[in-house]
């Protein structure tokens, strides 16, 4: 003999209904922030730059539209460069963009790994 009494042989799911419009809308209300790979890159990218002495300061923002890593020199100072994730810009000119301190977008993109490149060492060629 075997023991009914979990209710669930009558076919009826344990499982609870939400209507996709309140999925989605609470999903909506939530802040955009950078993922664990793209925090990543950024963090490796400031700890050179620290080692390089170029940087000394950082902010992460994280606001209903886009999500912001500012760098900063010392921080009394305004933002050297903002590190910007904005979805919304996603299918069109990538959801990454660097800028600089005057508001001047250096790079845009969408990866993230690519847009970083705009603070890689260039090389130079060098007349012996």
């Amino acid at each position: 003999m075997t023991d009914h009494s979990s209710g669930t042989e009558d076919g009826e799911a344990s499982g609870i209904l939400i209507p996709l419009h309140e999925a989605r809308n609470a999903r909506l209300d939530q802040p955009v922030r950078f993922d664990r790979r793209e925090l990543d890159q950024i963090l490796r990218l400031y700890g050179r730059m620290v080692a390089a002495n170029e940087w000394r300061d950082y902010a992460i923002d994280h606001l209903t539209d886009r999500a912001v890593f500012s760098v900063f020199r010392r921080a009394s100072e305004v933002p050297l460069f903002q590190i910007v994730k904005d979805p919304k810009l996603a299918r069109r000119q990538g959801a990454f963009a660097v800028i600089a301190a005057g508001g001047r977008i250096l790079k845009r993109g969408q990866e993230l790994g690519r847009v970083l490149g705009v603070f890689d060492a260039k090389l130079k060629v060098v007349e012996a």
